[in-house]
């Protein structure tokens, strides 16, 4: 691609037109005779203290904020949002091929987009799907970092998703990801809310601030679908830039949800919407996937699809991996799976599993290392308000050690009278609550849900599917 043809969109340069032969914003990558480095200043490190290595490594220029006194610089004022918008163009603007489906919110996000996928699948098209389990392109599996991809990585996956053929993508937007203008350049048909819980505030610091990232969304989207349950949902209504829809289950609302049942493999309810009332059966369980339903609902009529055939899509569909996932064990109890790692998210899928639970309900959890500290004694604390026994383990203790995360979730406990249990490691933890189950228990393993790794120190992966290690421990009873 030719330099002007690059950076027309972005910024002007009196450097000659040239062949250019790649992009990059980091410094350990390989670099062809050629390429732009785009110096981005990060936590720790600083790109444009790399600029002049960078040229002697053979790239043709920098992308830099400020005058580094170089021969071959381009200054824009504000790198960050430039290098997504130079990815788009260097892999030809392959977001302007797709309808975009943009999904923000501290739970929820993986359920709504993978059913919409789904349902859009079912109804013969080929969509695109990127979130935190892994990224899709049609029936293709892609492994995955991180909820939202670095521009580069996410601008390559829109080409090849473009390429095969997809209409639609669908994605969850993560905080970090707007806040670090990963998707600028991006132009999103929908973009959801589902709610805002303490999570991230290591990243974020507040919750202002973190609900201020959440709502960049709605600044490159065409139409908003916002829960309205949750306070800073009606806030957003009050803000934001762009047409909304709302969605309720206990609310006024352009959809909501009527007459209610709650059981431990799905919801049934009547939905409305001032024009249409029709009986729904959705097999997850839990009131907040009545709402994640609705979501759904909006999403696909902005999209162009009716309630009715979103309903009759969307009942077909059995579940989604790590969330309220039922891992079959052939025994008088039940084990079930869930990605649940804040406070709000454990309060619900256990009170979700409490309501209708025959005998008594088990909490297995642990919380993660280098991530917000602050969570870690509400978690305890909303795990023992909701669930009969726990069993406080670990999850993915990363340069942390596990005992002293658990001393801070334990904190959460003091003054409850909820029994339990510490075990620090996790599959010997899942053993015991195996191996001690009782008729009608319920056991719920929270924190993992799709991951089928633990980190530890160093950023070390290790194998841990706990599918598997329940199959271990069945095995030894």
């Amino acid at each position: 691609m030719r330099l002007y043809e690059l950076i027309k969109e972005v910024a002007e340069t009196s450097l000659p037109d040239m062949e250019i032969t790649g992009l990059t914003s980091d410094t350990r990558a390989e670099v062809t005779e050629g390429s732009i480095f785009v110096c981005i200043k990060g936590k720790t490190f600083d790109g444009h203290d790399a600029a002049k290595q960078m040229l002697e490594k053979g790239c043709a220029a920098v992308v830099c904020e400020r005058d580094l006194g170089l021969d071959k610089q381009i200054i824009v004022s504000d790198t960050r949002a430039a290098f997504p918008m130079l990815c788009a163009a260097w892999f030809g603007h392959p977001e302007r091929e797709l309808e975009l489906i943009g999904v923000t919110g501290t739970n929820g996000k993986t359920t709504i987009t993978t059913v919409i996928k789904k349902v859009l699948s079912g109804f013969g098209c080929k969509v695109g799907l990127i979130g935190t389990c892994q990224n899709e392109i049609g029936d293709e599996i892609i492994p995955t970092a991180r909820t939202t991809p670095e521009p580069y990585d996410l601008f390559e996956l829109f080409r090849k998703m473009a390429d095969a053929g997809c209409k639609y993508t669908v994605m969850e937007v993560s905080s970090q990801g707007l806040e670090q203008k990963r998707v600028q350049g991006c132009h999103f048909r929908v973009g959801v809310f589902t709610n805002l819980t303490q999570d991230h505030l290591d990243v974020h610091g507040t919750m202002e601030n973190y609900y201020q990232a959440k709502k960049m969304l709605f600044d490159i989207s065409d139409t908003a679908i916002i829960n309205i349950d949750d306070k800073y949902g009606e806030r957003y209504t009050k803000e934001i830039p762009c047409p909304y829809k709302t969605y309720s289950v206990s609310k006024r609302a352009d959809y909501r949800a009527e007459d209610i049942m709650l059981g431990t493999d799905g919801v049934k309810y009547v939905f409305s919407d001032g024009k249409v009332k029709k009986n729904v059966s959705f097999n997850m369980p839990g009131l907040f996937n009545v709402s994640n339903s609705l979501a759904v609902i909006a999403c696909m009529e902005e999209l162009g699809y009716t309630p009715c055939k979103t309903i009759a899509g969307f009942e077909k569909i059995q579940g989604v991996r790590g969330r309220a996932e039922i891992i079959p064990t052939g025994r008088n109890f039940t084990v079930i799976c869930d990605y649940a790692h804040t406070p709000d998210a454990l309060i619900n899928v256990l009170s979700a599993i409490k309501e209708s639970a025959k005998g008594k309900v088990k909490c297995l959890f642990g919380c993660g290392g280098n991530r917000d500290r602050t969570k870690r004694a509400p978690m305890a604390a909303a795990a023992a308000e909701h669930a009969d026994f726990l069993i406080v383990t670990s999850d993915n203790p990363r340069d942390e050690d596990p005992d002293d995360i658990i001393n801070d979730v334990l904190k959460g406990l003091e003054g409850k009278d909820t029994p339990y249990v510490r075990m620090t490691d996790r599959r010997e933890a899942i053993h015991w609550a195996i191996k001690n189950a009782e008729k009608d228990d319920i056991i719920v393993l929270a924190g993992k849900g799709h991951e089928d790794y633990q980190i530890l120190a160093g950023g070390v992966k290790i194998h841990f599917d706990e599918r598997e290690v329940v199959a271990e421990a069945l095995k030894e009873l």
